[in-house]
């Protein structure tokens, strides 16, 4: 009984070993799926038009928060955030860091999660930078993840309710929402903002004339 014990406790062990390596196989595979539309990143343009339609839904469902925004340091706005996988998940996403209501750089956003998800879904995400202090040091990062450059504080915002600037004390503050306004037991922990170079695209093109 003892031999047939050690032998299934074998087959267990490399049953679960080998679950394991599938798992972050999966995790890899979904990852690299999820993070290759790098390769077909918007323009920055394009970036900054989802941008403003994104603005345009938070102000309508968030009392106050154009005041808000207009009041903060900066903010970064991440107007689609896509999260895909089954079992295992990834999040990317492409927003624009605004500074007095002006596009002055691009970000991308990642993360990854473990947990119960099938499908793809999708959510918009702003993090506003109250003080100065804060958003430089974002800006001076190579590479900015949420619990370890820096803390983002959700706002919790009830039906009918507007945005009251003195009760938040955060230096960086965070919202993530939808067309139905904002989504609550949800994190951030664990995102990482990196900086993109759109240098090239920040701008629509113009269709040229018709030759003669």
């Amino acid at each position: 009984m003892r031999a047939l014990h050690n032998i299934g406790a074998h087959y267990a062990g490399e049953w679960n070993q080998t679950m394991n390596t599938k798992t972050l196989t999966l995790f890899g595979i979904v990852t690299s799926l999820l993070f290759s539309t790098s390769a077909i990143a918007a323009a920055g343009w394009k970036i900054d038009e989802e941008s403003d339609k994104s603005l345009i839904v938070f102000q309508e469902e968030i009392s106050g928060s154009k005041v808000f925004l207009d009041q903060s340091a900066g903010y970064l706005i991440f107007p689609k955030v896509y999260k895909v996988g089954i079992g295992i998940g990834a999040e990317s996403g492409e927003g624009a860091l605004r500074v007095g209501g002006t596009t002055v750089d691009y970000y991308r956003t990642t993360s990854g999660s473990i947990g119960f998800q099938l499908g793809a879904q999708a959510k918009s995400v702003i993090v506003v930078f109250m003080t100065k202090d804060a958003l430089d040091k974002f800006r001076n990062a190579t590479g900015w993840k949420v619990g370890v450059d820096g803390s983002v504080a959700l706002i919790d915002i009830g039906a009918g309710k507007a945005i009251d600037t003195h009760n938040i004390k955060d230096p960086v503050v965070g919202f993530i929402f939808g067309s139905k306004g904002l989504m609550y037991n949800l994190t951030l922990e664990g995102s990482k903002f990196s900086k993109l170079d759109k240098s090239e695209s920040a701008e629509e093109p113009t269709s040229e004339p018709a030759s003669e």
